[in-house]
């Protein structure tokens, strides 16, 4: 069940709604649970064991490590990594399993049978949850949660367990116990919700259709034009896919009460690779400094350029099992670290910043076109069609056979809604901010989009969240 389905909108979401409000305040989190893990289980019933095992080991480990805070530290140390490992078992054998005795298979010549199972749902996210719950209370940086019940729901609440944010157990704490369900809370969440639901049915779903009829041609029987817009398609889809679920995700987590943190902060104006990874995935990108590179030595002890490609290596993995994932990662590390060096020696480059945006978008774009092919060897030879070292053959479609008046209008959508309009025209926003027209344009934008893209999922097949696999 995904958010932008008929069976969620129509059936789901209604009933929870509808019963969350009608019950007493004392039942809303066990019956949230009861919501959130029958939707985890409506995709294949047999993983609700998987987040079920989380859940239960990641309050015990827990409260393991919250006993023995005023011992030994090793014995504190040595429970936190059980129940690190015991988050991160699940994860490998079900997402990187197959990828790495695949390897061994290829280098070793040996035969490891392959496994036919299908990835959880959302394993990466809960999966990096615990491990923060754990880390926290190992570093008393949050108090341990002794209700299973709200426990639960925090690990499994329904608009995050699927493709986040990662939010930290810190952040939820207090809304688990006490939190305010207002009517501006409720609208808010509503206008929310529907700017991601037009997000990914009105322009990422678009493009998706365009982008996917390339790629699943093979790379040389595109032109280099095609290629380019295929590639720039792309860029756009991933960023409203996955931004429109956010914002999804923070709407519904309004409508219940809660604040979800933010999780995009308009990427696509960054000016170097390292605003963008300020702006981009903003959870896993903060995750990753405060549980990996801060622990490695960040930029106190070690090499600190180690340290980053360690980070960026593991990025890459954590979203895909697969070569052109680990490339994709290593692609921003390196420029990541590149900028680093400039700054560490003071070297400026002094050109207008238009440049420096079509730097930042160009290895952006370049990353997008490995992570979105089926393989490396797939991504090269895209790579190659891009910039006319591979020579296309058989070449079945022009460029204009794409490109609709439904696709550029999708284009020129999501460049405009690329941009924050209100730091370019602080001044004239900030004369209705607050006023009835505020208010009032809030309002009927929400209900336009929200109409649109009803009418967008009642007429469309195209239906999948590219997170979803991760």
């Amino acid at each position: 069940m995904v958010f932008s389905s008929s069976i969620f909108l129509f059936v789901f979401l209604p009933v929870v709604l509808l019963i969350y409000y009608l019950i007493r305040p004392e039942f809303r989190n066990p019956f949230l649970l009861i919501a959130s893990l029958s939707f985890y289980a409506w995709a294949n019933p047999i993983y609700i064991f998987v987040i079920l095992f989380a859940i239960v080991a990641n309050f015990l480990f827990g409260k393991a490590i919250a006993k023995t805070l005023k011992k030994g530290k090793g014995t504190r140390r040595f429970i936190l990594t059980l129940g690190i490992l015991s988050n991160l078992v699940p994860l490998l054998y079900y997402k990187y399993y197959n990828f790495f005795f695949t390897t061994v298979n290829q280098i070793a010549g040996t035969d490891f049978p392959m496994q036919n199972h299908i990835l959880p749902l959302g394993i990466s996210f809960f999966t990096f949850c615990g491990i923060a719950y754990l880390v926290d209370i190992y570093k008393r940086k949050t108090e341990v949660q002794n209700s299973l019940v709200n426990f639960s729901l925090y690990l499994s609440f329904f608009p995050k367990v699927s493709q986040g944010p990662i939010t930290r157990y810190g952040d939820m704490a207090g809304q688990l116990e006490n939190r305010t369900c207002t009517v501006e809370k409720f609208s808010g969440g509503i206008r929310r919700f529907s700017i991601g639901l037009a997000k990914k049915v009105l322009v990422a779903d678009v493009l998706g259709q365009m982008v996917d009829s390339i790629y699943n041609l093979p790379a040389n029987q595109n032109t280099a034009a095609i290629a380019w817009m295929a590639s720039i398609g792309y860029t756009f889809q991933i960023y409203f896919d996955f931004s429109g679920y956010s914002d999804m995700a923070i709407g519904l987590g309004k409508m219940f009460g809660f604040d979800i943190m933010e999780n995009f902060n308009y990427p696509y104006i960054s000016k170097n690779i390292s605003e963008f990874w300020r702006r981009w995935h903003i959870s896993l990108s903060s995750w990753f400094r405060d549980y990996l590179y801060i622990p490695l030595g960040g930029n106190r002890t070690g090499n600190v350029y180690v340290n980053l490609m360690i980070v960026f290596l593991v990025t890459g993995l954590w979203h895909g099992a697969a070569w052109n994932f680990i490339i994709w990662g290593i692609w921003h590390g390196i420029f990541i670290l590149l900028e680093r060096v400039f700054r560490v020696h003071k070297i400026q480059i002094k050109v207008p910043p238009v440049f420096k945006w079509l730097y930042a978008m160009f290895i952006v774009n370049i990353g997008w076109v490995l992570f979105r092919a089926p393989d490396l060897h797939y991504a090269l030879n895209f790579l190659g069609v891009m910039f006319g070292v591979v020579q296309p053959v058989d070449v079945g479609f022009t460029i204009n056979w794409y490109l609709s008046g439904k696709m550029l209008f999708a284009f020129v959508v999501a460049v405009l809604a690329s941009i924050p309009w209100k730091k370019v025209f602080p001044c004239s926003f900030s004369q209705v901010e607050g006023t009835y027209l505020a208010v009032i344009s809030k309002n009927v934008w929400a209900v336009v989009l929200l109409f649109f893209s009803i009418m967008g999922v009642m007429t469309s097949t195209y239906n999948s969240f590219i997170y979803f696999k991760f």
